[in-house]
């Protein structure tokens, strides 16, 4: 599906940030050593993170803002050390309780990174759950705030 109705549902029905600007992308690539893929780029300057389906204090999907993606590494063992975790792996989704949806800058597939699962007691193991940021954002729209990759979840309400 393109961005941009995936973004129109975002700000109508969701919590987005406000937009990143322009110098602010350029600054985020060049602090992380890597390029927003086409998905990413639309999305940030249209929002600079958002929550969905509740505010950030309830939220289970909390997509970072710029400032706040780092190396998955970091953010889920504290540790910057290889046998944690590739270097090439971010953190993207904060799914609360130190799990991650991470990309991998070392997998683009057809121009855009593909998104993984980071559970942080299995961390570095990865599951792929979707080839893109614009597939996992509409999977994430429709699951009725629920991980919709997990086996057995099933919407709230």
């Amino acid at each position: 599906m393109p961005m941009d109705p995936l973004l129109a549902e975002v700000s109508r029905l969701h919590f987005p940030n406000a937009p990143a600007t322009p110098a602010q992308l350029v600054a985020f690539e060049v602090r992380v050593g890597w390029l927003l893929d086409e998905d990413l780029r639309a999305f940030y300057l249209h929002c600079d993170g958002c929550t969905l389906f509740a505010p950030r204090a309830d939220a289970l999907y909390r997509v970072l803002p710029l400032a706040e993606i780092r190396r998955a590494r970091l953010a889920i063992r504290a540790s910057d050390e290889d046998r944690d975790g590739a270097p090439s792996v971010f953190t993207l989704v904060d799914m609360q309780d130190s799990d991650y949806v991470v990309l991998d800058t070392a997998q683009r597939e057809a121009g855009r990174y593909p998104l993984f699962d980071a559970f942080h007691e299995t961390f570095p193991e990865l599951e792929c759950i979707a080839p893109s940021f614009a597939e996992f954002l509409e999977k994430a729209l429709r699951s009725g705030n629920r991980a919709y990759w997990l086996s057995g979840s099933t919407p709230e309400g």
